[in-house]
């Protein structure tokens, strides 16, 4: 599965009535680690079939990012049935953004 572009319009539905566990992805483009970071997440989406992974631009989705208390980027975030379950800030690598699901 490709990764899915996150925003207001379709959080509800993408996000919160997902029936499979979330990964979200909270970056910008002029971010560094987030750019070290979106490969994996890439990587992550197209070898799990059984997780969604969206990402979050939060500059232009500046509502999404207050409501998760994203104040550090990258943040990555694990939603299961609409809750959120697991956090972590900058970045990781890929195994120990595996372990978080």
């Amino acid at each position: 599965m490709s990764v899915i572009k996150i925003n207001k319009v379709n959080f509800q539905n993408e996000v919160k009535n997902s029936d499979k566990p979330v990964l979200l992805d909270f970056y910008a483009d002029w971010c560094g680690p987030c750019r070290m970071v979106s490969p994996i997440v890439d990587e992550i989406a197209e070898e799990r079939k059984d997780i969604k992974v969206g990402k979050i631009n939060v500059d232009q989705e500046r509502e999404l990012a207050e409501a998760f208390d994203v104040y550090s980027i990258p943040t990555l975030v694990i939603m299961k049935d609409g809750k959120i379950v697991n956090q972590a800030v900058g970045a990781r690598p890929k195994e120990q953004i595996l372990a978080m699901l």
